[in-house]
Formats: structure tokens, sequence, C-alpha cells
């Protein structure tokens, strides 16, 4: 019997699915947004995109824009009682009120 693969996307068929009113690439100005640091931002993974994308285990988490780096963001996100910081580009960002 084959062995099961077990790469980042693995048990993520519902994690990582839209709707069908949301296929397809995103707008050009979702890759330009602009988060000041100190902003908080919560992590809504866009599947079409697979450059920058964090992995599936911090979807759905808030976190705080800690600096930039290059055309990305560094986010402090809580994971458990860890502190982590990811590096995530604009498109898998949103921002918080």
């Amino acid at each position: 019997m084959a062995v099961r693969s077990k790469g980042l996307r693995s048990k993520s068929r519902n994690k990582l699915t839209k709707s069908p009113r949301e296929r397809g690439r995103p707008p050009v100005t979702h890759t330009m947004r602009e988060y000041p640091v100190g902003s908080r931002v919560a992590i809504k993974i866009n599947p079409a995109i697979l450059k920058g994308m964090p992995h599936i285990r911090f979807q759905g988490h808030s976190g705080v824009v800690a600096g930039k780096q290059g055309n990305s963001f560094v986010i402090s996100v809580y994971s458990g009682n860890k502190l982590k910081e990811l590096v995530v580009r604009p498109e898998h960002l949103k921002l918080l009120q």
C-alpha cells in the first residue's frame, strides 16, 4: 500500500476552499495593501496564492504587525502560550478594527 502524503496542505480540503463566487485570482490591490506597525490583523489564507502563505494551523488567528520584511509583513501571533512570528504576504491578511 502507498504511503500517505503529509505535505503542508494535507487535511485542508475544507479550510482552503473558496465559495464559487470568490474563485479565481484576487485583485491587484490586495497585493499592494499596507499595514502600519502595531495594527491588528486577522490571518485569512487565500488558497489561490501559494507564495507567502502561512501554515494552515494559523488560519483564523489574529495578531499584531511587528514589522515589514520585503513585500511581506512580520506578524506576532500566540499559539497556545508561545509567541510566534510569521512572515506573511498581504494577500493573506485582513485588517481588524
